[in-house]
C-alpha cells in the first residue's frame, strides 16, 4: 500500500484518524498507540506480511539492546559495537550481499553463487533509526521508555517506508501527549492541506515527467541519443526525483500531523540552493543530518585539519552514496558530491579572507548543472547508460531533431533522424513543462510555507472557498491516478 493508492486515500487513512480520534477523545490515551501500532503493521504487511517479522525482530533486538545500553557501566562500548555490527549485518546481508558476490566474481573469477534476494521495504531507513537510537542510548541522551513506545517509534506508519529519519527524542515524547479537541482539529487541517499539496506533487509534476525520463534512461543503454534527448530526459528526471521525493515527505508529514505527531521537515526548497552545501542543507534534510551527527563528526568533523575535513566529507557522501543502492553508479555519485562538498569548503576558506565572491547567478547556475549530472549518474542503471547520457548532453552524438522539425536539415545543415520511434524522447514539451517545473521550485513558497505562513492550514482560516480548492486537489489527483500511478522512488531505497 501507497501513499498514492485508492485503498490509502479513501479507506485506510480516514479509519485510521477516526479511529484515533474517537479513543483519544474519550481518554483511551494506551489504547490509540496500540491502534496505531497495528494499523502500521497492517500497512507493512500489506506488502507481504510475511517479512512482518523481520521488522518485529528488529524492534526486539533493539529494544533490549537498548535498555541495556541505558544501564551498562563499562560493556556499554562493546554492546553498542555488537548492537551496530547487528544492525548493519542484517542491512548488508539483504541490500549489498549480491552486489559485493557480484563483484568478487567479477574480480577474482571464483565460482561464489550470488544470491539473488528481495529487499525487505523500509529497512534502509529503519536501521538508520534504530543505529541512532543505540548510538543515544550509549551516550545517555535517551529517557526511561518502554517497549509500546518504541515498537510505535520504528514502525510508525507515515515515516515507515521512505522517512523522514526520525530521532527518538523527536518522537517519543509526541506518542501519548495529552491535546485538546481543538489542538486535534487544527492538526487534521492542517495535515490535509499538506497531504494534498503532495499527493499533486506527486500524481501530476512527478509522474508526468517520469513519462519523458523513463524512456530516456531506458533506451541509453541500448541506442545513441541525441542531445535534447539527453537533455529532456536529465531535466525530466531532475524534477521526478525532487517532486516524487518531496511530495512522498509531504504527505508522511500531513499524515502524522492528522494523528498530532509533528515530524521533521525533510525538503526546504533545495534548487534554490547557492551552492552545494546549502543544496544539502535542504535536500533531505533528515538524512543529511544523520550523516553529519552518527558519521562525520564521529570520524573527526572538522576538528582534525583541512585534509581531514575534506576526507571525511568524502567518506560520508560515499557512503552515503552506496546507502542509496548496491551500485557503483551510486557510489559515484555520492563521491561526486563529497568531493564538490570539499570543493566548497575550499574556495569558501580560500576566498572569504580575500573578499571574493561569486555572482550568485554563476553559482546558482554550476549548483544546478552540477546536481542534474549528478542525478544522470544517481538514475542510470549502469554506468555505461550513465556515460551514454553525459555524452549526448554534451554533444558527442551531435544534435538529432524530432521528425516535426526535419525541415530545418535543409536551412542549418544539422544531423536530423526522421526515423526514431522512442515515445516521448524527442518530445519539446519537456523542456516547456521543465521550464515552468524550474519556475515554480526557484521563486514559489514550499509546501509547508504554503500551509504555515500563509494561513492554509489553520482552523480558523478554514472556508468554503478553500475546502473546495483542496477537494478539487484530490480529485485532479485521483483522475491521475486512474491514467497512471508510478511508485514512489525512494521505496526502492
Amino acid at each position: 500500500m501507497v501513499f498514492s493508492s485508492f485503498q490509502f486515500i479513501l479507506v485506510f487513512l480516514p479509519l485510521v484518524v477516526v479511529v484515533f480520534m474517537l479513543l483519544q477523545s474519550r481518554g483511551y490515551v494506551r489504547a490509540s498507540s496500540y491502534w496505531l501500532i497495528a494499523a502500521s503493521l497492517f500497512f507493512y504487511g500489506w506488502w507481504n506480511y510475511r517479512y512482518l517479522a523481520l521488522p518485529l525482530g528488529s524492534v526486539v533486538f533493539n529494544y533490549w539492546l537498548g535498555k541495556r545500553l541505558l544501564t551498562a557501566n563499562g560493556g556499554g562500548r562493546r554492546l553498542l559495537i555488537f548492537g551496530l555490527a547487528a544492525n548493519l549485518a542484517l542491512l548488508g546481508w539483504y541490500k549489498y550481499a549480491g552486489f559485493f558476490a557480484e563483484n568478487i566474481v567479477a574480480l577474482t573469477g571464483l565460482p561464489i553463487p550470488v544470491p539473488h534476494i528481495a529487499l525487505p521495504l523500509a529497512i534502509s531507513f529503519c536501521t538508520f533509526q534504530q543505529v541512532s537510537f543505540l548510538v543515544d542510548c550509549h551516550r545517555g541522551q535517551v529517557q526511561p521508555f518502554d517497549f509500546r513506545r518504541y515498537l510505535l517509534y520504528i514502525v510508525f506508519f507515515p515515516h515507515l517506508i521512505a522517512g523522514p529519519v526520525v530521532r527518538h527524542h523527536e518522537l517519543l515524547p509526541q506518542l501519548e501527549a495529552p491535546r485538546d479537541m481543538s489542538t486535534r482539529w487544527h492538526d487534521i487541517t492542517w495535515g490535509i492541506h499538506l497531504f494534498a499539496i503532495g499527493l499533486f506533487k506527486k500524481t501530476v509534476f512527478a509522474d508526468m515527467m517520469a513519462g519523458y525520463a523513463d524512456p530516456v534512461f531506458g533506451a541509453a543503454a541500448v541506442t545513441p541519443l541525441s542531445l535534447l534527448e539527453a537533455w529532456g530526459g536529465a531535466l525530466a528526471y531532475t524534477f521526478q526525483l525532487y517532486f516524487d521525493f518531496s511530495g512522498y515527505a509531504d504527505m508522511a508529514v500531513g499524515g502524522a500531523r492528522m494523528l498530532g505527531v509533528h515530524l521533521p521537515q525533510n525538503f526546504d526548497s533545495p534548487y534554490k540552493a547557492q551552492n552545494i552545501a546549502e543544496f544539502w542543507r535542504r535536500w533531505h534534510i533528515t538524512l543529511s543530518n544523520f550523516l553529519r551527527d552518527y558519521l562525520y563528526i564521529p570520524l573527526g568533523g572538522s576538528r582534525c585539519g583541512r585534509v581531514r575535513t575534506h576526507v571525511n566529507l568524502v567518506i560520508t557522501m560515499l557512503l552515503g552514496g552506496l546507502w542509496h543502492g548496491a551500485a557503483w553508479t551510486f557510489v559515484i555519485w555520492g563521491t561526486m558530491h563529497g568531493v564538490a562538498l570539499a570543493i566548497c569548503h575550499g574556495w569558501k576558506e580560500f576566498s572569504q579572507p580575500r573578499g571574493w565572491t561569486m555572482p550568485r547567478w554563476l553559482a546558482y547556475a554550476l549548483t544546478m548543472l552540477f546536481v542534474l549530472i549528478g542525478w544522470v549518474i544517481f538514475r542510470a542503471r549502469s554506468w555505461n547508460a550513465a556515460a551514454s547520457v553525459l555524452a549526448a548532453m554534451f554533444g558527442q552524438t551531435g544534435l538529432m531533431l524530432p521528425r516535426e522539425l526535419a525541415f530545418l536539415g535543409g536551412w542549418t545543415g544539422i544531423s536530423i533522424s526522421t526515423t526514431r520511434n522512442l515515445g516521448h524522447l524527442a518530445d519539446s514539451n519537456v523542456f516547456i513543462y521543465g521550464l515552468l517545473l524550474f519556475l515554480l521550485c526557484k521563486y514559489a513558497p514550499n509546501s509547508r510555507e504554503w500551509v504555515e505562513q500563509r494561513g492554509f492550514g489553520a482552523l480558523e482560516n478554514l472556508t468554503f472557498s478553500r475546502a473546495v480548492l483542496v477537494a478539487i486537489i484530490l480529485a485532479v489527483c485521483m483522475v491521475n491516478m486512474l491514467a497512471h500511478n508510478e511508485v514512489f522512488i525512494y521505496y526502492v531505497f
